[in-house]
């Protein structure tokens, strides 16, 4: 099974310009707690988090209508492709430690993210995801 069969297609995402009070929001809004940062193109560049906006950006008293996402995002991004097999993007996850993973296609732009969840509501996928959930949530190493 190919993960562009199972991830959530149509994903949000912020820009690099947007400020973090707007992304807060959207986030609010999505019930969701991490989009991708994309540059021009759809071309992903980070990931913004709840927690990156609590960490970087609250605790260090920033204004949250004029700071822009990427002082804030982890611009390190972790994605896989959506002709990928399943059961590789679920390892991907497993050894990352993280719960999505933004999808792309061969020019690179995103089409979607797989979530664990994506993977859970599949019968097939459902002990993937099992494992992939356990490595996340066991403590990384310093």
């Amino acid at each position: 099974m190919q993960v562009k069969e199972i991830m959530t297609h149509g994903v949000e995402y912020a820009r690099l310009g947007d400020n973090i009070a707007d992304v807060a929001e959207r986030m609010r809004e999505l019930d969701i707690g991490s989009l991708p940062v994309c540059g021009d193109n759809q071309l992903p560049v980070g990931m913004i988090t709840d927690r990156d906006i609590t960490v970087r950006a609250t605790a260090a008293g920033c204004d949250p209508k004029s700071t822009p996402v990427n002082y804030v995002m982890t611009p390190t991004i972790i994605c896989c492709y959506d002709d990928e097999e399943v059961e590789d993007a679920a390892q991907l996850m497993k050894q990352s430690q993280i719960r999505r993973v933004p999808v792309l296609d061969h020019q690179n732009h995103l089409v979607g993210i797989l979530a664990l969840g994506d993977l859970a509501e599949v019968k097939e996928a459902r002990p993937l995801a099992e494992e992939a959930l356990e490595a996340i949530s066991a403590p990384s190493e310093a």
